[in-house]
């Protein structure tokens, strides 16, 4: 089923895997949708969790568990009580049931809600991108459709009158939605997403929201308004991507998001093997076209791309991209050699062109996405490109966000961050996440008074917005109980990692072991150590969950003494939630002399409350510069 369809008052898009619902529009992911659209060609029957699991994931082993998450996450997006259901039943030891009803679309239906979409899609299997190729298609791909975003006012005048298009003077790319489970297909998608903020950003007068801005609202449960309100912006473009065999298509919309209208929406495919003839024509035109038709024609100033170099940067990206997939399994060599590849195509970026900004930025964005265990070969490149970035541009928020991030975490240098803190907020006092970025650092060396003042600020500036759920969630939430976080995890990121171990370490420093454990059984299964976490369930089984906790420790220590690829935080946690003073201090140093992550939460972060009387405590402050 590739048409349009209505399930209650829900408009279904497969092509875009999205539902909306008066003005309400919610992403889905495509497996999700799979099981959405099987329901939906059987409605009213029972299906089989048998039947689901042979007909959406097909030749791929999966437990009952991830179809149990894509049916909570239908009820969440359809807001439906699985007690008193009105779209999906759960019929007990039978499987699940479509009850509301479907309504198939055929092309030309009205439906208001309905942005153009592509034909159906090819038939052909799927492959993998690879090579120099990927950055020639996401390139001219991009222009292409930059230009038609932008260049095009017949394609405009389909949609409103010439004399009342809303003025689009800054803009959001939302993550493109890769329309395939193939990772390499996600990475192409996200490849998009970068090439049209790159070079959006490349025209001064307009105002675009950062790549780390953007990647905030990746399958985010919010409507466009919403989001042009959190981000003060005019335009926002989305879509997906998809590859069959050599064909590529891109389909996108351009919504102006105060008022959730959309104003134009295309899709374009091309042949790989006719990208490079295709860049050198759309090449020469982009910049110009971009110009003339987003800016008033006493500010036409527009900065010449160099594809060759855009060409680099999203290779270089393919690769942060891969390397970050690494962070925390076994896989530190493939980490570390995704980083090198990178960084090489960074050099070939700058190499190609010496002022372009994107690339400086990525030398930091490299490590802080992939978070390597050693990045001191890494960190003097990436504080170089951060300050050429900034000299090519001062009034650059991101950049010093960056900066003052590298100053606070891995040089220790809590003035010099909170220089660049400050010379953020003061470049765009407007920004809800400059203020809440000062408000972490004054909490982290304990100003809490002032760090109330910037949140409460940040907060003022962007009141829909929760900074908490998309910023690291290393503290316990002081308005949130554990049952409150664990539902909005099992809820909202059932399968992410870090989250995961957030809630097994603060399950374990409030003496709930039981839940500790399960937390780190997941958390260890994602993170590719099946070996932990089958110690901590042996151990469990064996001894009760504080045992299974210590059995832990005593197997990582003996890892330790071959191997150095563990992050140490998760050690430092478990130790001092058992009260293992010693120990935990031992592994904190090791995260200190690393560069870990959880080191500028020292002060904030009960789990370490036990060691706070310590005076070996006050020493570790000291040692990184903290006030006592």
């Amino acid at each position: 089923m590739d048409d349009d369809l209505r399930v209650g008052a829900w408009l279904v898009q497969p092509s875009l895997n999205l539902i909306t619902q008066n003005g309400t529009r919610r992403h889905l992911e495509p497996r999700v949708m799979e099981v959405l659209l099987y329901l939906a060609n059987h409605a009213g029957e029972t299906v089989s969790k048998e039947q689901l699991i042979k007909a959406v994931w097909k030749e791929t082993f999966v437990s009952d568990d991830v179809l149990v998450r894509s049916i909570s996450e239908l009820r969440r997006v359809f807001e439906d009580d699985a007690h008193e259901s009105i779209f999906i039943q759960t019929i007990p030891k039978r499987g699940y049931r479509l009850v509301a009803p479907v309504e198939l679309l055929t092309p030309g239906t009205n439906r208001p809600e309905d942005a153009s979409r592509p034909s159906d899609i090819l038939k052909e299997p799927w492959f993998s991108i690879f090579g120099l190729k990927i950055g020639a298609v996401l390139g001219a791909l991009t222009m292409v459709l930059l230009v038609a975003l932008f260049s095009a006012p017949t394609l405009w005048r389909r949609f409103v009158a010439w004399g009342k298009i809303p003025q689009i003077q800054s803009v959001v790319v939302l993550p493109f939605s890769s329309l395939s489970s193939d990772p390499a297909q996600g990475y192409l998608a996200d490849g998009v997403t970068d090439a049209l903020i790159t070079d959006l950003a490349q025209i001064n007068t307009m105002k675009v929201a950062s790549r780390t801005t953007s990647m905030h609202y990746r399958a985010a449960d919010k409507s466009l308004s919403q989001i042009a309100r959190e981000l003060n912006v005019d335009g926002i473009v989305e879509g997906t991507v998809q590859r069959s065999g050599d064909r590529v298509r891109i389909t996108a919309q351009l919504i102006y998001g105060p008022a959730d209208q959309h104003l134009w929406a295309q899709s374009f495919e091309r042949d790989v093997k006719d990208i490079l003839d295709l860049q050198s024509t759309v090449a020469s035109e982009i910049a110009h076209e971009i110009q003339v038709r987003t800016t008033p024609p006493d500010r036409k100033n527009t900065s010449q791309v160099n594809q060759n170099a855009v060409d680099a940067y999203l290779q270089a990206r393919l690769h942060i991209d891969r390397a970050s997939r690494f962070q925390f399994d076994k896989g530190r060599q493939l980490r570390k050699d995704e980083l090198q590849t990178a960084f090489t195509y960074l050099d070939k970026a700058i190499e190609q062109d010496a002022s372009y900004r994107p690339a400086y930025l990525a030398y930091f964005e490299a490590i802080d996405d992939a978070d390597p265990t050693s990045p001191f070969e890494y960190l003097p490149k990436a504080k170089a490109g951060l300050t050429k970035a900034l000299q090519l541009g001062q009034e650059d928020m991101e950049g010093h966000l960056a900066m003052a991030k590298l100053l606070m975490r891995y040089e220790y240098d809590w003035s010099g961050a909170e220089r660049e803190y400050k010379k953020a907020v003061e470049v765009n006092p407007s920004s809800g996440y400059a203020h809440f970025s000062y408000s972490e650092y004054l909490a982290n060396v304990g100003r809490t008074n002032e760090a109330d003042h910037e949140l409460t600020t940040a907060r003022s500036l962007s009141p829909a917005h929760d900074y908490f759920n998309d910023h690291f969630a290393v503290l316990q939430r002081t308005d949130r109980t554990l049952e409150q976080q664990r539902q909005v995890l099992e809820e909202s990121t059932p399968n992410n990692s870090f989250v995961l171990m957030i809630m097994a370490k603060n399950y374990g420093i409030a003496g709930r072991f039981q839940e500790s454990v399960e937390m780190w059984e997941r958390c260890l299964t994602l993170y590719g150590r099946p070996d932990f976490a089958n110690i901590l369930r042996q151990g469990e089984t064996r001894g009760g969950p504080r045992f299974a906790l210590e059995e832990w420790m005593r197997a990582v220590e003996e890892y330790s003494k071959q191997q150095d690829d563990l992050h140490v935080n998760m050690v430092a946690f478990t130790y001092s939630s058992l009260g293992n003073h010693d120990r935990a201090f031992a592994w904190l140093n090791k995260a200190v002399e690393e560069r870990d992550w959880c080191i500028p939460f020292l002060k904030r972060d009960n789990v370490w409350n036990p060691l706070r009387s310590d005076p070996r405590f006050k020493v570790l402050l000291h040692r990184v510069g903290l006030p006592l």
